[in-house]
C-alpha cells in the first residue's frame, strides 16, 4: 500500500542523512499517516480514510470533511475521496433544492 494521504496527496519526500564528516546518504521521509473515521454531515455516516496528521488538522480548520472535499481540487484527492466528494455534492444539491 502506498504511503499517500487520501485527502491532501502528501507523499514521501527524499533527502540526505548527513554524518559528522559531511557524508551524505539517501533517505526517505514518510508522512505520518493514520487510519481514521471522519464523519460526513451530508451523508450522515462515518468514512474510513488513510490521512496524514497535517490533513486532519486542515480538515478541522476548514470545518469538517464535507467542506474540505468541496474546496479541494480533484488532482489532490484519491479515487475513494473523489467518489465521496461526488456523493456529498449530490446530497448538498438535493438539500438545497428541497
Amino acid at each position: 500500500m502506498s504511503r499517500i494521504c487520501e485527502l491532501t496527496g502528501r507523499t514521501r519526500q527524499v533527502g540526505h542523512n548527513v554524518s559528522h564528516a559531511n557524508n551524505k546518504t539517501k533517505r526517505v521521509f514518510l508522512p505520518n499517516l493514520q487510519n481514521v473515521t471522519l464523519l460526513s454531515e451530508a451523508l450522515e455516516k462515518g468514512v474510513r480514510l488513510r490521512v496524514s496528521t497535517h490533513g486532519l488538522r486542515s480538515v478541522e480548520h476548514v470545518g469538517g470533511l464535507d467542506n474540505w472535499l468541496i474546496k479541494t481540487s480533484d488532482e489532490k484527492l484519491s479515487l475513494k475521496a473523489r467518489r465521496l466528494k461526488r456523493e456529498v455534492s449530490k446530497k448538498r444539491a438535493v438539500a438545497v433544492a428541497a
